[in-house]
């Protein structure tokens, strides 16, 4: 096991830090100070509480800035050659294979909350009361789960117990050994959003179905509705993306080194910073209530701070 892993032994390597290290981590602050002021809104307004769309929303809000934080120390340990003990990174990459799962899930639940609210208006407030959500959550993260334990138990199978205390530079890819692991996984993945995007499609073609017959004031209200599951699915198309860009980087890796290294920088800033900060902004700016209340989030703060003064 030990010599199939890419173990470092001796200290760190010190590196220059150059352009796109110090790039990555002004869009990491950038994006995790946008998703902090989201949250805090969330947790500060107590209409947002009991509404299920918002409470899924918070959960993609906590996972995301969980999983932007962990990708950063990981990136800057790799860059540096910071090494540690392989037990404590089969931790960290669990956590990040979960977390790196559980946005795509909480969409497709976000995406159902949506089809029982305008295609079952009756039954919406029993089957996505706050309770129900809270089991909803449960689920959502043992769901997302299923794959991180797979993969885990696959490599407690084949590690021995002695590379658990050696060193290495900490990296998810760790836990893919033996390299058939891999064919598990996408396999796992492809399941998945298979189940997501024909979810996503019924919900689409129900919502779709309910707005036309729909009139007035209640039929922009179901357009509107519609516009939301088709921003789900292309979040859903963004996480899709970005779970297999690992399987496209150890392809390109076997071509040239110089590629794998660009090519590997450019997915992490277009398929992991980038949409998990904007896709919350926009859905949170889109949807009036939250926006009103991050709108007067910021003007009572600024405010508050003239009173100081």
């Amino acid at each position: 096991m030990a010599d199939n892993i890419s173990l470092v032994v001796g200290g760190p390597l010190l590196r220059q830090i150059n352009d796109k290290v110090i790039i990555v981590q002004i869009l990491v602050m950038i994006f995790l100070c946008v998703n902090f002021s989201l949250i805090v809104t969330f947790l500060k307004k107590e209409i947002l509480h009991t509404t299920a769309r918002y409470i899924l929303f918070a959960v993609t809000l906590f996972s995301d800035s969980f999983l932007l934080f962990m990708s950063d120390i990981l990136l800057i340990f790799n860059y540096f050659e910071i090494t540690m003990y392989v037990w404590s990174c089969i931790i960290i990459s669990v956590l990040a294979l979960l977390y790196n799962m559980l946005t795509p899930v909480t969409l497709t639940a976000m995406t159902l909350e949506r089809y029982v609210a305008i295609c079952m208006p009756l039954r919406h407030g029993e089957l996505c009361s706050s309770r129900s959500t809270m089991r909803c959550i449960l689920i959502i993260h043992a769901v997302s789960s299923v794959p991180s334990i797979v993969i885990l138990s696959i490599f407690f199978a084949s590690a021995s117990l002695s590379s658990y205390t050696q060193y290495c530079i900490c990296s998810a890819e760790l836990l893919m050994f033996p390299r058939w692991q891999d064919h598990i996984r996408a396999t796992l993945y492809q399941f998945y959003f298979i189940i997501m995007f024909i979810t996503i499609i019924f919900c689409y073609v129900k919502i779709m179905k309910v707005a036309k017959a729909a009139s007035g004031e209640n039929r922009m209200s179901k357009w509107k509705g519609l516009r939301t599951v088709s921003f789900h699915g292309f979040q859903l198309l963004l996480c899709l993306i970005q779970l297999w860009c690992p399987f496209i980087e150890t392809a390109l890796l076997q071509i040239s080194l110089r590629l794998f290294a660009n090519v590997r920088y450019t997915n992490y800033i277009l398929f992991s910073l980038a949409p998990r900060c904007l896709s919350p902004l926009i859905y949170g700016l889109r949807d009036e209530t939250f926006s009103l209340a991050l709108k007067n989030l910021i003007f009572f703060s600024l405010y508050k701070k003239k009173l100081r003064r």
